[in-house]
């Protein structure tokens, strides 16, 4: 779930989970993303805050059973559009005539007719062992927002949120203090029964 920018550089692989507060906790990695975002538009420095899946969870979701049409289809789709990009390599490199244009629609013709035949064959082998279509995915139980400490109080003046303000924000739990006049417990008796001495 990482997507590629060509205005950073690459950041370094980390040997270890990045370290520091846990500025805010979501459900989706979309609405981590919007946070950092929000900071971002702020001219907040955000390098090195950290997106941190916790509970990373494998999920494979069937799209549909698979037939010979349908693997077909599938492969005549695919061929049509590597037909397309040929047709128009050709196109771009000798000019514009009737016999360019025949040559440019007989390239997807063909490939949708070569990706057909890939596509049954390559469906007759696989399905003794899968014999549906489906998506898989990484997802986590929740995406934790990390960040350094001594810029946690004013990422959260940014945001407009507290540490406890927040929805999933991992703060200190809140202890009551003791009331003002509250009676002072009495002193436990001593053993044998005496009442301890002033």
């Amino acid at each position: 779930m990482s997507n590629f920018s060509g205005f950073s550089r690459r950041a370094p692989l980390q040997s270890s989970v990045p370290r520091g507060d846990v500025l805010a906790s979501f459900e989706s990695y979309t609405d981590a993303q919007d946070a950092i975002n929000k900071l971002a538009k702020a001219e907040f420095d955000v390098k090195g805050i950290a997106i941190v899946g916790r509970n990373l969870t494998t999920v494979e979701m069937v799209t549909a059973r698979l037939s010979y049409g349908r693997a077909a289809l599938a492969g005549a789709s695919t061929g049509a559009w590597l037909g397309l990009f040929f047709g128009l390599i050709s196109t771009i490199i000798a000019p514009i005539t009737t016999q360019q244009v025949a040559i440019f629609f007989s390239a997807i013709v063909a490939g949708a007719g070569i990706g057909m035949i890939f596509g049954v064959v390559n469906y007759s082998i696989m399905r003794k062992r899968r014999d549906y279509a489906a998506t898989s995915q990484l997802l986590a139980e929740r995406y934790d927002v990390i960040i350094s400490p001594n810029l946690t109080a004013k990422a959260h003046s940014v945001l407009g949120t507290s540490a406890a303000g927040m929805p999933g924000v991992h703060a200190a739990p809140h202890v009551p203090a003791p009331a003002p006049d509250a009676p002072e417990a009495p002193e436990a008796p001593v053993e044998g029964g005496e009442a301890p001495k002033a």
